[in-house]
């Protein structure tokens, strides 16, 4: 299945999903260090968005957000790419400064469509689930 969305940060990425229901804020949301879900609140709480396509709605919080996604890359924790229903600045600063592709506004909601588990594929606009 192919879906089209909006190019936040341009890049191709590939890997296995990760997808929360629920708004992330990455400050104190997410071990910078590890990538670990840390919001007990959320239902992937205890999982890691290394190396991941990490799907979820939007971000909420602190502007450090941005920076904690840097973080996350500099420590080589991040996702390999990030999918959102609506991008706000804090992600999208947060992907751009770290050069991890960031897609959004795709035309099936990405949270409904996409499971945890599925092997996804970013290309540009283009989000593929791969079964």
């Amino acid at each position: 299945m192919k879906m089209k969305g909006r190019i936040i940060y341009k890049g191709a990425a590939e890997g296995e999903a990760l997808v929360s229901k629920e708004s992330i804020g990455f400050l104190g949301g997410i071990d910078p260090k590890t990538g670990t879900i840390l919001d007990e609140k959320n239902e992937i709480f205890g999982k890691s968005i290394k190396n991941r396509i990490f799907i979820f709605p939007r971000g909420k919080g602190s502007t450090v957000g941005s920076y904690v996604i840097y973080q996350l890359k500099k420590n080589n924790a991040a996702p390999k790419g990030m999918i959102n229903i609506e991008t706000e600045p804090i992600v999208a600063v947060g992907a751009i400064i770290s050069e991890i592709p960031l897609v959004d506004k795709l035309n099936e909601n990405p949270v409904e469509k996409i499971k945890t588990g599925d092997r996804v594929r970013i290309d540009g606009n283009i989000v593929e689930i791969i079964k």
